[in-house]
């Protein structure tokens, strides 16, 4: 296969001459998780709690306990990333006004650091992290972006899938069936049913699906700082193979375009129309972000139901609830932990003012477990009245665009499960992802009854 121009990159000349692809690469990991992972650690050693989180395996595995010492300081206060918060209302107000963005001002950087961004820029290893991807711009070029795409994910569109998710999760749990013994619930069921569903509104060919399933974690990977080598590596790989089908994808689709997504986005008017570097950080995110939440979000709900047998037994007698259950599994178990942004101007916030520039992380896992807003916030209520009002999809411009589909497909396949597995169970102990900003589980044994 061949690469597209965006995902071509023009001879690029450093300092000492011109760079090979392995120096850029180098250039890439070292700007972006090399010094990262430096400063952490030496933050972690300091007691700084964002350094810990970070650094620290067994907090990735059990944050909440670090979140309510930093909410012990107060609803804002200062980490070695500027400031942290734990507060609801702050979060809040941070994802909300237009006085925060997510984009960074490079300009203020060490000449160092601004040279290896730089030359160390590759369209065909770029992740969701880096610009133009929607995650990481601000207006006017996120309006655009997400006005483009923003149809597909309408109400009404979006329950339009409703038929599609249900047929295939039938299927797969009649796959399901066949099996004997242990299976991981993960492979065999909470990943493949909505890769196969953003498949289809992406007019991708659900065969490559194990193909879309290992280039999502390798983009989910690069949103942590300070990934190892041997571990970037192997997630850079994994982006270079994805930029490389969707340049052939996209061409197939101009030359035969179909109803889907992808289509409409390559045949657009001139006016209108994405440079090949936009259209690759667009449906990269879209592809990505498209079963990562609900992946992690049916392996969260099937553990906390079979930790809370008596509530997993209400919602068979009452599948009315599912709904309900979806929202107190995102508000207690968060699938996305945190989030970033940066003041724009000086603003008042949490009681204190917050100089334009200054970074502000939004612990979100913390905030969905504010006692302000929820009472007994450490408790699994699937009745719990007010538990939409979690942030787990974000909040303001950035509200992730996916959110109804990925409800809707936790609802369905949640409801499915139990009515084919009754009697399910997790069976050994369940293995999380080797992430902090992505909460959720790579290996999830479950024995079916």
């Amino acid at each position: 296969m061949s690469a597209t121009p965006a995902t071509r990159p023009a001879p690029v000349t450093g300092p000492l001459g011109p760079l090979t692809r392995p120096a850029r690469t180098a250039a890439r990991w070292a700007v972006r998780h090399g010094l990262p992972a430096v400063y952490l650690s030496r933050s972690a050693r300091r007691g700084d709690p964002i350094g810990r989180l970070m650094r620290d395996p067994a907090l990735r595995e059990q944050p909440y306990g670090l979140y309510e010492q930093v909410r012990a300081r107060g609803p804002l206060s200062a980490s070695s990333l500027g400031l942290v918060t734990t507060s609801h209302a702050v979060a809040q107000q941070v994802l909300r006004s237009d006085r925060f963005g997510v984009g960074w001002d490079r300009s203020g950087a060490p000449r160092t650091i601004r040279w290896a961004l730089r030359f160390g820029d590759d369209p065909a290893a770029a992740g969701v992290a880096e610009p133009p991807s929607m995650l990481v711009v601000d207006p006017p070029d996120h309006t655009r972006f997400r006005r483009l795409v923003s149809r597909a994910f309408t109400p009404r569109a979006t329950a339009a899938f409703e038929p599609t998710i249900r047929r295939t999760a039938e299927r797969l749990l009649d796959d399901l069936a066949r099996r004997a013994g242990t299976v991981d619930l993960v492979e065999a069921y909470a990943a493949q049913l909505p890769v196969l569903v953003i498949a289809d509104l992406l007019g991708v060919p659900v065969a490559r699906r194990e193909d879309f399933l290992r280039w999502g974690a390798a983009a989910a990977a690069t949103l942590d700082p300070g990934l190892p080598l041997r571990r970037y590596l192997v997630a850079e790989r994994a982006l270079r193979d994805m930029h490389e089908f969707l340049g052939d994808h996209f061409a197939r689709l101009r030359r035969d375009p179909g109803e889907d997504l992808v289509s409409r986005l390559v045949t657009l008017p001139p006016e209108e129309a994405l440079t090949d570097r936009e259209l690759h950080a667009t449906v990269l995110l879209l592809l990505g972000a498209g079963f990562e939440t609900t992946v992690n979000l049916l392996g969260n709900a099937v553990v906390l139901l079979d930790a809370h047998r008596g509530q997993w037994d209400a919602l068979r007698a009452e599948p009315a609830g599912w709904e309900a259950a979806v929202e107190e599994v995102l508000r207690l178990d968060s699938p996305v932990q945190l989030t970033g942004r940066s003041a724009r101007a000086e603003v008042e916030l949490g009681g204190r003012t917050v100089a334009a520039g200054t970074r502000v992380t939004l612990l979100l896992g913390a905030a969905n477990r504010d006692p302000e807003v929820f009472p007994d916030p450490q408790r699994f209520d699937i009745t719990r009245a007010n538990a939409r009002e979690h942030l787990a999809f974000s909040g303001g411009i950035h509200y992730c665009l996916g959110a109804g589909l990925a409800r809707l497909e936790g609802a369905i396949g949640l409801q499915a499960l139990s009515e084919r597995f009754p009697g399910l169970r997790v069976a050994g102990r369940p293995v999380r992802r080797n992430l902090q900003t992505l909460r959720g589980f790579e290996v999830l044994p479950v024995v079916l009854r």
